[in-house]
């Protein structure tokens, strides 16, 4: 009798898994922060999945380009699409090497590659005119304010209190690699692919591609991806231990699990967030709508009890 071939799993990890908010984002610090990750990612090895893994790069890429705001006069600027792909290099190194490194303590004989990953968009895509993807350090108002002002940022409130950059953010079309990306993942090898959502490109009238500057949303390129790797499961892994109702609320309760008919419900309701929750929900239906049968909304610390069914939450047909 032949054994049932493994599951796979897409696991979108948030930038911010790496360089949670109130810290100044060393890279040591994210290092520290990458292992930790990557430590609570070895329950999917340990249960035997396929694996791509794909992660945020708001707080990184948005550091990257306050970086050339403020060295503009001195050295030559660098497009938002050519900044997302360094960021898929340097988070990429960070999150292969720490793999590689949990795997080799438990002799595990897997390989991890990083590939760079160009996602096809819209040129026309409304979004590109509506800037409303959080990216760098959060600000307090009085903070933001000047350096908007000087930069010629477009801002806005993240929540009470937190004021974040934003920029353009349209939908993916087409994700590229996405067979040479299947046949890595079913041969077992844990491929990070579509670091930040992938680097935006369209393609121009004689057909060939060009950047775009714009950030595409990580969670919504994962359910993509996902749909072309024909993957079980979406992990969506993000800073908070499991979706809530009436967020920052008196009145916040926990979501543990839920089908998407009723999902849809809360979504049409404003439950959720824009620009935060609710690309993370809109994500998730996306996914089941097609190959997918479940997605769980989690933090790192709760991956483990997530696995088991006893945290996160969950979300079925």
């Amino acid at each position: 009798m032949s054994l049932a071939p493994p599951k796979t799993a897409v696991i979108a990890l948030g930038g911010n898994a790496i360089s949670p908010s109130g810290e100044a984002g060393t890279i040591s610090e994210q290092f520290a922060h990458t292992r930790e990750s990557l430590a609570a990612i070895m329950n999917f090895v340990h249960e035997g999945y396929n694996l791509c893994i794909t992660h945020g790069n708001g707080p990184q890429v948005g550091d990257e380009l306050l970086r050339m705001d403020l060295t503009h006069d001195i050295i030559p600027p660098l497009p938002l699409g050519v900044c997302v792909a360094g960021t898929q290099g340097t988070i990429g190194y960070m999150i292969e090497q720490s793999l590689q490194n949990e795997l080799k303590k438990e002799n595990i004989d897997r390989e991890v590659v990083t590939m760079i990953t160009q996602v096809v968009v819209d040129k026309d895509d409304p979004a590109i005119l509506n800037p409303t993807k959080f990216i760098g350090p959060r600000y307090t108002k009085d903070e933001i304010n000047p350096l908007a002002q000087k930069l010629g940022w477009t801002i806005a409130e993240q929540n009470s209190g937190e004021w974040r950059r934003v920029v353009p953010s349209p939908l993916p079309q087409y994700i590229m690699h996405g067979k040479s990306t299947k046949a890595l993942i079913d041969r077992g090898t844990i491929v990070i692919a579509s670091g930040g959502g992938g680097i935006p490109v369209f393609k121009k009238g004689d057909d060939n591609l060009d950047g775009l500057d714009a950030v595409i949303d990580k969670d919504y390129a994962a359910a993509l991806f996902g749909r072309i790797l024909k993957a079980e499961e979406m992990w969506i892994i993000t800073d908070v231990d499991c979706v809530y109702l009436d967020y920052n609320n008196p009145s916040q309760k926990p979501l543990s699990a839920v089908t998407t008919e009723v999902l849809e419900g809360l979504l049409k309701e404003g439950q959720f967030q824009a620009g935060s929750m609710a690309p993370k929900i809109e994500a998730a239906l996306y996914f089941l709508k097609y190959h997918g049968h479940k997605v769980v909304i989690t933090s790192i610390p709760e991956v483990g009890n997530a696995i088991r069914g006893k945290s996160g939450t969950t979300i079925n047909k």
